[in-house]
């Protein structure tokens, strides 16, 4: 089933019609009032763009840009340029063997991680950073909030097929969204930000969680007489994935970062193994965590509304060493652009 998240239906009403982020909130807040709670946000939010006239699925097949692809769809096209390339892996799931690799690729909407399967994965050999990949028949899942393309054996991958390119404006080997992400302060966030960036110090860092998975798809696998089972795959053998969180502070406000495999593995420089080896070992991580301790960083994340706890935290999505002499540069730049214009 295709479903669209509160952020994306927010998104697209503000391209499509002359109302602010702020505007849009208050409308959505007055639909949620006026149905006596009988809606959740999301569905005030399709309200609201019906209201509007607004269609908020512009396409379901043939060629989408990346920002029309949708979780739940099916039988997707599309073309972008490769921005990182990830390592191939394999898994191990009720005596069958596997193996998967991933992409993250861009075109002028949006960005995507395309994650190969099986055969597919040998495919990602012979590509590069900077190659553009034709699509085809793949389908779309979430993972962590974020919309994935997969790649089974019914899937096409062309590499640099003729006639086709793409305009991405960014940096060589660089993320679009670090590109194109608004940078705000943590006192300026609210639960209607969706992608943005934060700069901050490390000041708490919390003890890693595994948790297991499915080996063929990722999705949580859940214990079930004695064993695991995954929803889609049934009986498995499972393997770990695992989450950190950490509280950065930048002056204005304290948040929490949470952060999800790649990002852990990015974040403490480690491999897969290594934090793996963490799980057996959880003494040995004391030190690491006390060495994250003032670490300056900038972060590109998602904002997200923790009901339970009724707080703000941040999903990472991308999370790089930030360097003090540049964001001095940054703010003398800005400062002076200030004055100028005044």
């Amino acid at each position: 089933m295709i479903r669209l998240s509160y952020d994306e239906i927010i998104a697209k009403i503000k391209e499509k019609s002359a109302l602010s982020e702020g505007e849009l909130s208050d409308k959505v807040e007055k639909k949620v009032a006026q149905l006596a709670g009988l809606v959740s946000k999301e569905g005030a939010a399709h309200i609201v763009a019906s209201e509007l006239g607004i269609k908020l699925i512009d396409q379901l097949s043939g060629r989408l840009q990346i920002k029309n692809i949708l979780n739940g769809m099916r039988d997707v096209e599309t073309v972008g340029k490769v921005l990182q390339v990830f390592d191939e892996r394999s898994f191990s799931s009720s005596g069958r063997e596997g193996k998967l690799a991933s992409l993250q690729i861009a075109d002028e909407s949006g960005s995507i991680r395309a994650v190969l399967w099986n055969e597919q994965a040998e495919s990602v050999k012979g590509v590069s950073v900077g190659d553009v990949v034709k699509i085809k028949s793949a389908y779309v899942r979430e993972r962590n909030g974020l919309k994935e393309l997969h790649l089974n054996d019914r899937s096409i991958l062309i590499v640099n097929p003729p006639g086709e390119t793409v305009d991405v404006a960014v940096a060589a080997g660089a993320s679009v969204l670090q590109q194109k992400t608004v940078r705000k302060k943590l006192s300026e966030l609210s639960d209607t930000d969706s992608i943005v960036e934060v700069l901050g110090t490390i000041v708490q860092v919390f003890d890693l969680k595994f948790f297991e998975v499915c080996p063929d798809c990722g999705k949580r696998a859940k214990p079930l007489n004695g064993t695991f089972s995954c929803e889609q795959h049934g009986a498995v053998k499972p393997s770990y994935s695992y989450v950190m969180n950490t509280v950065i502070d930048d002056g204005t406000e304290t948040m929490r970062l949470v952060l999800f495999r790649r990002m852990v593995e990015r974040l403490l420089k480690k491999s897969e193994q290594e934090v793996l080896s963490y799980r057996l070992q959880p003494d040995t991580f004391q030190q690491v965590k006390n060495d994250l301790l003032g670490n300056f960083v900038k972060a590109v994340v998602r904002v997200n509304k923790n009901d339970m706890f009724d707080r703000l935290e941040l999903v990472v999505q991308e999370i790089y060493e930030a360097s003090p002499d540049e964001e001095i540069t940054r703010l003398n730049n800005e400062l002076a652009a200030a004055e100028k214009a005044q």
